[in-house]
């Protein structure tokens, strides 16, 4: 995002709104923060444009899907330089299953959210391309029992 980029109250409500419904229409979008459909558009264009809004995605039931069982596991590198961090983040991002990959600063380098069929898959995803890396030092393992959106960094989203 460019540093001299400023949003407003029109852009802030559109990002509200976008967050809350990705599928919201033009026209009611515009209808909703007040302004004309082409300035609505013209908004998103831009909202776009400038790499505020990333894209539009789907909440999908993974369970319906065959993989039920999520999972956060904790990664500790063996070492921290730039190229084993590029290369290690590179390679997790592409693995089946996985859905995000934050890096994080403190003793846990990356969280990595995954979604599998059942214990045995995501045994596997462990030991197949966490615990045998090299450049991997540690991997912890937490399931997740539930997923629940909050209400957005506005704190007004509904989050159901």
């Amino acid at each position: 995002m460019p540093n001299d980029l400023r949003l407003d109250d029109t852009d802030r409500a559109i990002l509200e709104a976008l967050s809350a419904d990705a599928r919201i229409s033009n026209a009611r979008l515009a209808e909703r923060v007040g302004v004309a459909p082409s300035t609505a558009l013209q908004r998103v264009r831009q909202l776009r444009a400038s790499g505020v809004l990333r894209g539009f995605h789907a909440e999908i039931d993974l369970a319906a899907l065959g993989r039920p069982l999520q999972a956060m596991v904790a990664v500790r590198l063996t070492v921290h330089n730039r190229e084993q961090i590029d290369t290690f983040t590179s390679n997790v991002r592409r693995l089946p299953g996985v859905l995000t990959v934050f890096h994080l600063a403190g003793a846990t380098d990356y969280l990595v959210w995954l979604a599998t069929a059942d214990a045995q898959d995501l045994r596997e995803f462990v030991v197949e391309h966490l615990a045998s890396d090299p450049a991997v030092a540690h991997a912890e393992t937490s399931l997740i029992y539930e997923h629940r959106r909050g209400p957005g960094i506005w704190g007004t989203a509904d989050p159901s």
